[in-house]
């Protein structure tokens, strides 16, 4: 019988959450919120980053959608690399067994440092990946910091200025 690695960490940590269905069409986050009603101040991405570096070094960050990741300076310094970028679709495929759109901190295939945004903790509930692009999941930010390798970073990322501005 095929297991869910997400579900099951869900399950194991004791994640109080809502399970909510997702038009795999609508998964990126500006659309997923306009189809959905969700508030982007409410939902939350999470992008893979890498240094160049050998062996390469990778975290997991989770910003708030209307923020951007400061990969040129706070995540490339953390990282301990002279550059940093977004990793490629099939760079994160291969790392976290998920879709972009769909990439959640759950569920990992490996051990990778997951570093939140500070501003995220500030929300009532979040609206994060759920492991496919057919899915989310709604939680308390707090749960966040129940998985292992976790960590709030402030700064990691800055408020996005507005689309045309």
């Amino acid at each position: 019988m095929p297991t869910d690695p997400v579900l099951d960490e869900l399950t194991s940590l004791d994640v109080d959450h809502e399970m909510m269905p997702c038009d795999p069409a609508l998964a990126d986050t500006a659309d997923f919120c306009a189809a959905y009603g969700i508030d982007p101040r409410d939902s939350a991405n999470a992008i893979l980053v890498a240094g160049r570096a050998d062996p390469r070094p990778y975290a997991l960050c989770l910003v708030l959608a209307t923020h951007r990741l400061d990969v040129n300076g706070v995540v490339r310094r953390r990282l301990g690399t002279r550059k940093a970028s977004f990793a490629g679709a099939d760079e994160t495929a291969g790392l976290t067994g998920m879709a972009i759109g769909g990439v959640t901190p759950f569920g990992l295939r490996g051990s990778v440092p997951i570093w939140i945004d500070a501003a995220v903790m500030q929300r009532p509930t979040v609206v994060i990946g759920g492991g496919t692009r057919d899915r989310k999941i709604r939680l308390s930010p707090a749960a966040l910091t129940c998985l292992p390798g976790a960590e709030v970073v402030e700064g990691l990322a800055r408020p996005a200025g507005p689309p045309d501005g």
